[in-house]
């Protein structure tokens, strides 16, 4: 059985459901679940966990989202979505974008949304979507949700696109008719896509993987493998300090030396002194990334540029030795790191 999380790009006209399906036919086992319920018409970022990793499903289930939507106005349909039936539609006079960037941030903070009639929230123990097919509408009761951050990308009137973040559980359809509800034009959403998952910093779309083609276990372990990587190197790490606990992101560390009370760690944008071991730091960090170049020295194999005899070079410029018991195992590892 295969263990752990895959970014999968889902395309549009796939629900969340029929990628599991498909993966399961890849993989040929049962124990697969999806981290969130996306559109049809949604494409985007589709975190799947597959094996023992399924128990983290309802984890990053309840974390927040990035998006990117086209809104169309002077167009209102009973799916909030272009591909329903369109119950009304009217000319809408050239707006200031100003006027339309207005509108968006008044949406962000706190907000009490109304999910849609064509959803897969249950009322009375029946689906939404099931009842709006029959014909009926029902009461809904409002769900706080949170915008943290709306913002136009392109604008081609009276089409706009927009990225969003947000927190779970939030319909972006449901934003964009409540967008021209406010603006007294209607509006309809065209297209949505889901680029990250906040909960998994570095699963972004330019990572995920399709899985249209035929995809082999082998394909299948190294993607795997990739994203596990990239996660545990967008990790943050609480680290005791002289000046009180520090959060540092793991793929800041340029490498970690001793330190006269104990270790000291070389960032990006500056320094952290810590009364932490050297020896209790390795082991919350990702060994494929960290290797030591020096009994006591232990350096991230991405800030490398060259490593000759005894010595290794820094992308910055910098130069730290290295052992001679060691430098087998650090091209080694360094080459290994370039070939992924």
């Amino acid at each position: 059985m295969i263990h752990g999380v895959l970014n999968v790009q889902k395309e549009k006209g796939y629900t969340s459901h029929d990628v599991v399906a498909k993966l399961r036919g890849i993989v040929g086992q049962r124990k697969i679940g999806h981290t969130g319920t996306l559109d049809p018409d949604a494409k985007g970022v589709l975190p799947v966990c597959l094996g023992r990793a399924t128990k983290l499903c309802d984890l990053l289930t309840d974390k927040d989202k990035t998006y990117e939507a086209v809104l169309l106005l002077g167009c209102t349909t009973d799916t909030q979505d272009t591909g329903g039936t369109v119950l009304e539609e009217q000319d809408v006079p050239d707006l200031a974008e100003d006027t339309v960037m207005d509108i968006l941030q008044s949406f962000v903070g706190e907000y009490a949304q109304i999910p849609p009639m064509y959803s897969a929230l249950k009322v009375g123990g029946r689906k939404l979507y099931e009842l709006a097919r029959a014909g009926k509408v029902v009461e809904r009761p409002p769900r706080p949700v949170t915008f943290y951050s709306i913002e136009i990308l392109e604008e081609e009137h009276p089409e706009y696109v927009f990225r969003v973040e947000c927190s779970k559980g939030t319909y972006i359809r449901t934003l964009c008719h409540d967008i021209g509800q406010k603006l007294g034009d209607g509006a309809a959403i065209i297209f949505i896509s889901a680029n990250r998952d906040m909960a998994l910093r570095g699963y972004e779309v330019s990572a995920a993987r399709y899985l249209a083609k035929p995809l082999q276990k082998a394909q299948l372990r190294e993607a795997l493998l990739y994203c596990c990587r990239t996660y545990l190197m967008q990790k943050e790490i609480l680290l005791p300090a002289p000046e009180g606990q520090r959060r540092i992101l793991v793929s800041d560390v340029i490498y970690i030396e001793p330190w006269e009370r104990g270790t000291r760690l070389v960032l990006v944008d500056g320094e952290c002194k810590t009364g932490s071991k050297i020896s209790e730091l390795e082991r919350l960090l990702p060994k494929e990334r960290f290797v030591f170049c020096h009994r006591t020295l232990l350096v991230n194999l991405t800030f490398i540029r060259t490593i000759r005899y005894c010595e290794l070079t820094l992308k910055n410029g910098q130069t730290l030795p290295v052992s001679k018991y060691r430098q087998a195992q650090m091209k080694e590892s360094f080459m290994r790191y370039l070939r992924e």
